[in-house]
């Protein structure tokens, strides 16, 4: 798709307050919700956001595909979180 977002080489899809980073059609994804936000001048800027590394295997159960999670404060820190999470687990699933 010409259109779709990408962050460090990796899509990014957004369904209201929650980001889906990575291929689908990879083995993992993360999972990022937007949990609180603050308003700056006109804009909604997330305070806390879930991040969750997820398999993205249909047949296992929703509650285990997950492989970790954890909390950041912006959005900014949880992508990194979700990169780091994301580039580990894929190089050591290739």
């Amino acid at each position: 798709m010409a259109n779709m977002l990408e962050y460090k080489g990796h899509p990014l899809q957004r369904a209201g307050n929650i980001l889906y980073y990575g291929s689908f059609s990879d083995p993992y994804i993360v999972m990022l919700q937007v949990m609180s936000t603050k308003k700056v001048k006109d804009l909604d800027v997330a305070t806390k956001v879930s991040v969750q590394l997820q398999r993205t295997d249909n047949t296992i159960k929703t509650r285990d595909r997950i492989v970790k999670t954890g909390e950041r404060e912006t959005m900014g820190e949880a992508m990194e979180l979700a990169d780091a999470w994301l580039s580990r687990y894929l190089k050591a699933n290739a």
